[in-house]
C-alpha cells in the first residue's frame, strides 16, 4: 500500500491528505435540514448529515488528492450510527481510488492490540469465513506501550500489505510535556523515531517502509532531525494551516527525491466555505470551496518545495 500511496502522490503531484473530521457545526444548514427531515433530530439524522457532507467533499476533490484521513473520534461521538458512517466513508473513498489512513491512535498490548489491528486492518474469522471490518489502508498508532503494542499491528500489516503511522512528535502545544523529555541526554521523540526506523526495516515497500511516523508541522527543526533518523519512513504531517504550520516549514520533512512526507489538512479543507477567503462560494457550494482549498494547498506546498 505504501507503493500505491507514493504512486498517487507522484501522479497527482499532491503530497497532501484531506482529514475527514466532520463536526455538526461544520455541516451547512441545508444539509442538516434535509437529513433531519428524513430521519428526525436523531443520531441517525446526524449520521446521514455527516455522510452527505463527506460524500460531497470526496466527490469534489478525489481527482486531486491521493489520500484521506478520517478521524474516528468524530464518528464515535455519534455512537453506532457514527461508526456506520465511518465505515461507509472508508468504503466510498476506496471505491474512488483513494488511500485511506484511519486516524485511530490505538495503542495497547497482546491480544488487545491484535484485536485493534484485526478490526481496522485485517480480517476476523467467524467459523469457516473471514470478514474485513473497517478495512483502512493505514492507521495511526500510539507507541507508548513499546514494541508489545506495535508488533501485533506490524504482523497484520505484513499479511495484508498495509501500513502504520506511529506517533513520534505530535503537533499539539503540550506534546513536549512527555515527548521532549530528555532520556540520557536525548529527547524522547528521537528515541521513538529510532524505534520507528527499526520497526520499518521489518516491512519495506520498494523504496519506503510501510511503517511511517507522525511528526507535526509546528516543529520543523525537530522534523529535520527526525527525517534523518527515519530516512525510509514516510512522515504524516499534521498541523498545516489551521494549527499554524506553514508551507515553508515543510521542506525538512521531505527527502531529496521530493518524497517522504504527506501533509494533512482537515478543517482547512472540509470547512473551507467558512473562511473569508472562500466565502464567495457560500454554504450551498461548500464542496466547491473545499476543492479550491485543495488546489490552493497543493500550489502552496509545491511552491515551497520547488516542485
Amino acid at each position: 500500500m505504501i507503493n500505491k500511496l507514493i504512486k498517487e502522490i507522484t501522479q497527482k503531484n499532491a503530497p497532501i491528505v484531506v482529514g475527514l473530521d466532520p463536526m455538526l457545526n461544520y455541516i451547512p444548514e441545508h444539509v442538516q435540514k434535509k437529513a433531519y427531515s428524513e430521519f428526525g433530530e436523531t443520531l441517525e439524522g446526524a449520521a446521514e448529515a455527516i455522510w452527505q457532507y463527506n460524500k460531497a467533499i470526496v466527490d469534489a476533490t478525489y481527482d486531486l488528492i491521493p489520500s484521506v484521513k478520517p478521524q474516528i473520534a468524530m464518528y464515535e461521538q455519534f455512537g453506532i450510527e457514527g461508526l456506520k458512517v465511518f465505515k461507509r466513508t472508508v468504503d466510498y473513498c476506496k471505491e474512488k481510488g483513494l488511500v485511506v489512513i484511519g486516524d485511530i491512535k490505538r495503542g495497547d498490548i497482546g491480544t488487545t492490540s491484535a484485536a485493534y489491528a484485526t478490526g481496522h486492518l485485517g480480517k476476523v474469522t467467524v467459523g469457516t469465513k473471514q470478514y474485513s471490518l473497517f478495512d483502512e489502508d493505514f492507521v495511526t498508532v500510539n507507541p507508548y506501550l513499546g514494541t508489545d503494542g506495535i508488533k501485533p499491528f506490524i504482523d497484520v500489516c505484513k499479511e495484508e500489505k498495509k501500513g502504520l503511522f506511529i506517533l513520534v512528535k505530535t503537533s499539539n502545544k503540550s506534546s513536549g510535556e512527555f515527548q521532549d523529555k530528555l532520556i540520557d541526554g536525548r529527547p524522547l521523540y528521537e528515541i521513538v523515531g529510532e524505534h520507528v526506523a527499526k520497526w520499518g526495516e521489518e516491512h519495506m515497500g520498494d523504496k519506503y517502509s510501510y511503517i511511517g511516523a507522525v511528526v507535526g508541522a509546528t516543529y520543523p527543526e525537530m522534523g529535520k532531525v527526525l527525517r534523518k533518523i527515519m530516512p525510509k519512513s514516510f512522515i504524516l504531517v499534521p498541523g498545516y494551516g489551521a494549527q499554524g504550520g506553514k508551507a515553508e516549514d515543510l521542506k525538512p520533512y521531505f527527502n531529496e527525491d521530493g518524497l517522504g512526507a504527506i501533509v494533512n489538512s482537515s478543517r482547512g479543507i472540509i470547512a473551507a466555505y467558512k473562511q473569508e477567503k472562500y466565502a464567495n462560494f457560500g454554504e450551498a457550494n461548500f464542496a466547491d470551496a473545499s476543492r479550491q482549498a485543495v488546489i490552493d494547498m497543493i500550489e502552496d506546498i509545491n511552491g515551497a518545495l520547488g516542485h
